[in-house]
């Protein structure tokens, strides 16, 4: 009987008990030593003791990724704050650990340990946590008394009880579900005065506002504002110096005891009053009952407040629930199609070049559009005119996109076009430049040959003006024969590694013209075992940069400097690629060597991959794209199969959109295409160079796709491929780190934690997968460029990589 009576006495127990445990759970308090864990079940949220909010961890989609937030519990997709870090979300993968302690307040931890975020050190002991029927989470002390909270530092949305003082300001959301910050502010000015106002992303600069409370110091002593109040009855208002207000919502209020209210910073520009019954059953929406501005955002932003509420060569249009929504024109494509406030893109290239080689483009038209205007994109006005003169003069004009005519006046613009708009008073003719669509993205006779990367952003760079049919290469051309004919005849003899015959288009410069045009070389761009590139300015077309290399010559052994030069000039010379650089020209006099290449604004990759500010996910996975194109083009495109020996960060550079160039083909083998591979001399860099070329086996285009590898490691993780400065040794080798890494399951350490390469885990995965293959020591398991690029677009599926260094780990 023992054993019954033992059992009735835990369980009558148990009702004393489970009152106490209950009542903990909802009464919002968190004890000191309580914990969250990222995961789908109960243990991820603290609740508010009504139950209408939950602060911890909120799904982030199906990526097992979880931000660090509040929400309204019983509407779970309304996120009304989350942790930010560096104007990125706090997001944290499934296993992560939050910890309320006693000294630093809220602290998450990865689920190998280290620490993600903390909340703030205090000088005061932390008690406990609170998590408040009013959507604030409080971290007190002993008496009560608030050391941090949640409404102190908002993010997006303020809720009722919430006040913003002087410097306060809310930040809206890149996107609907991209929580990292977006290009709109809304601030209470030191001055008092209440503003909305775009940023200069990356920077802080806050543009001119377009809209304002205008209650700064005036006239009235004490008119300035002191707080943006969101009162517990739903009214917001701007509390003056003096006590008076300056209303914000509308005359009639929302009922809080009835429905859940926030005011929200849209991604999309405009400050919103939202309103959601708390008895519902079904499916109910948010209304809208109040919003600032309260006129068109689209018109009503200015040259002076930023780029507008979509981004360049855009229009921007008012649904019919007066919300902002972007076009893109005919002609262009949006940059991002999961985000249209980005901005669109030209389908075709702008040259100037070409027209003043061939006349007006012949692949363009123009389409008519009707009050249609991007105000602050012009660069000319034509007064008087005729709307037929204006669509003339754009046409005739290499620099002009668009031309809107109105009121006997031309205004010709040129890209990129912001501010774009549709404005019914304008009574307006817009000629907007088109490419017809049988029409090529390039002007040279030689075709793009991966056409299918028209859809992507499109390069605008310069091109050469100077072809080999010209006159005046003719007349060179001639001379040079009758010279040669000359000194045949006087039996002399003739140093052949200089005299160079070049099958491309391309201009022999002199000396002294690249002296002049670089300054007497005085501006150092880069610097390398073969020569030293400087920048400089060409007049082959008005003001035309370029870049000088300047090759060394070697007293007494000139052998290799000599084959460097020939190879680039008679390579670069015949290859046309989108993701390689254009070679202008060349200098071939006396001792001089030199090479004129396109001038790249945005340097090399390595000083965009390894600066203190990180990359995007986006841009380095399209720049991965590029680089994979151009080898490919160079492996098996080309004309003359191109094996480049050196890829590495530092011989990709940017174009002003960020898209890579493959360049420096001055240590590239070439080889004929009825062969398949050779035997040479150890070329390359250290870290990228593959394992061939130290074991005397034959050199193939398999050592690029190992280089190639590498660096696409480097674009995944932003670290170079060897760290001799990290304290950790067993990081100090990329290669040999993230294989162990994808062996783990711990690809979030291989990017650091990056939100927006964590929610795009699929493509994270595969690259790595790809950039494991390509480092493989046996070059036979490497996969050629080919099926690199097919796997990296998921036009092929890639399996499970081997280890790559099976016999030297």
């Amino acid at each position: 009987m023992a054993v019954p009576l033992s059992v009735e006495m835990l369980l009558f127990s148990s009702l004393f008990l489970l009152p106490i445990s209950v009542f903990s759970q909802n009464n919002g308090r968190v004890a000191v030593g309580s914990s969250l864990t990222a995961s789908t079940g109960d243990s991820s949220s603290w609740l508010s003791p009504s139950g209408d909010f939950a602060f911890g961890f909120s799904p982030l989609g199906n990526n097992d990724l979880f931000l660090l937030s509040i929400w309204y519990a019983k509407i779970p997709e309304t996120v009304v704050w989350h942790a930010y870090e560096d104007n990125n979300p706090v997001v944290a993968p499934g296993g992560s650990i939050l910890n309320l302690t006693a000294n630093s307040g809220l602290v998450l931890n990865n689920p190998q340990g280290g620490e993600r975020w903390k909340s703030g050190t205090t000088s005061r002991i932390v008690a406990n946590g609170v998590m408040n029927d009013n959507g604030n989470f409080v971290l007190q002390d002993k008496n009560s008394g608030s050391l941090w909270e949640t409404f102190s530092n908002p993010t997006d949305t303020v809720l009722p009880g919430q006040t913003i003082e002087r410097n306060g300001k809310l930040s809206s959301r890149r996107s609907e579900t991209n929580y990292t910050k977006g290009r709109f502010q809304l601030r209470l000015q030191d001055d008092g005065n209440l503003v909305l106002n775009t940023v200069n992303l990356p920077s802080d600069f806050a543009n001119n506002p377009y809209f304002a409370t205008d209650t700064t110091a005036g006239t009235v002593e004490g008119s300035q504002g002191k707080q943006l109040v969101f009162n517990s009855s739903g009214y917001m208002f701007v509390l003056k110096e003096n006590g008076g207000r300056v209303t914000l919502t509308g005359p009639q209020g929302v009922s809080t005891r009835d429905n859940y209210i926030r005011a929200t910073l849209d991604f999309d520009g405009i400050f919103t009053l939202y309103s959601h019954p708390k008895n519902f059953t079904g499916k109910a929406s948010w209304s809208t009952p109040w919003y600032m501005p309260d006129g068109d955002i689209c018109q009503t932003l200015r040259e002076d407040m930023g780029v507008g509420v979509c981004g360049y060569n855009s229009i921007c249009k008012l649904k019919t629930d007066n919300r902002p929504t972007c076009e893109c024109p005919k002609g262009f494509s949006f940059l991002d199609p999961n985000d249209i406030y980005r901005g669109c893109s030209s389908n075709f290239i702008q040259s100037c070049e070409e027209d003043e080689l061939q006349g007006p483009r012949k692949d363009l038209y123009v389409e008519v559009l009707t009050n249609t205007d991007w105000p602050t994109s012009d660069y000319v006005q034509l007064k008087p005119s005729t709307a037929d003169n204006c669509n003339e003069s754009c046409f005739q004009d290499c620099l002009c996109a668009v031309a809107v005519f109105r009121s006997e006046t031309c205004w010709k613009k040129k890209l990129p076009l912001s501010n774009g708009r549709v404005d019914v008073s304008l009574n307006s003719q817009t000629f907007i430049k088109v490419r017809k669509d049988n029409a090529t993205l390039q002007s040279p006779p030689k075709p793009i040959p991966d056409d299918k990367e028209k859809s992507r952003k499109s390069v605008i760079r310069v091109e050469s003006v100077l072809l080999g049919t010209s006159i005046f290469f003719n007349v060179v051309l001639s001379s040079a024969l009758c010279l040669g004919f000359f000194y045949i005849f006087r039996k002399k003899p003739v140093r052949p590694s200089t005299n160079i015959v070049l099958d491309s288009n391309l201009r022999s410069f002199s000396y002294e013209e690249l002296r002049e045009a670089t300054n007497g070389f005085k501006e150092e761009l880069g610097k390398g075992a073969f020569g030293v590139v400087f920048k400089g300015v060409m007049q082959i077309s008005p003001g035309v940069e370029v870049a000088v290399k300047k090759l060394n010559c070697f007293t007494g052994d000139t052998v290799d400097v000599e084959k460097e030069f020939k190879t680039e000039v008679n390579v670069i010379g015949q290859t046309h690629h989108k993701n390689l650089v254009r070679l202008f020209g060349y200098c071939d006099e006396g001792q001089q060597r030199l090479l004129v290449y396109e001038f790249l604004s945005n340097g090399t990759l390595a000083s965009f991959l390894f600066s203190d500010i990180k990359p995007s996910w986006r841009q380095r996975i399209e720049i991965a794209y590029g680089v994979a194109k151009g080898l490919l083009y160079l492996h098996e495109e080309c004309r003359t199969q191109i094996i480049h020996c050196d890829i590495k960060p530092q011989n990709i550079l940017l174009d002003d959109y960020y898209t890579p160039l493959i360049s420096d083909f001055g240590l590239a083998k070439l080889l004929l295409m009825n062969q398949s591979q050779t035997l040479t001399a150890i070329r390359g860099t250290r870290g990228y160079v593959a394992p061939e070329w130290f074991r005397s086996l034959p050199i193939t285009t398999k050592v690029d796709v190992y280089s190639f590898g590498v660096l696409l490691l480097e674009i995944i993780c932003c670290r170079r491929s060897v760290d001799n400065e990290g304290n950790c040794e067993e990081k100090a080798i990329l290669t040999y780190w993230v294989y162990d890494c994808y062996i783990e399951g711990a690809l979030d350490d291989v990017v650091d934690h990056e939100v927006e390469a964590l929610c795009d885990r699929t493509i994270l995965e595969k690259f790595v997968m790809v950039a494991i293959w390509c480092i493989q020591e046996d070059p036979s398991l490497r996969p050629t460029m080919m099926k690199v690029v097919q796997m990296l677009e998921g036009v092929a599926e890639v399996p499970v990589p081997p280890c790559p260094s099976p016999y030297t780990r």
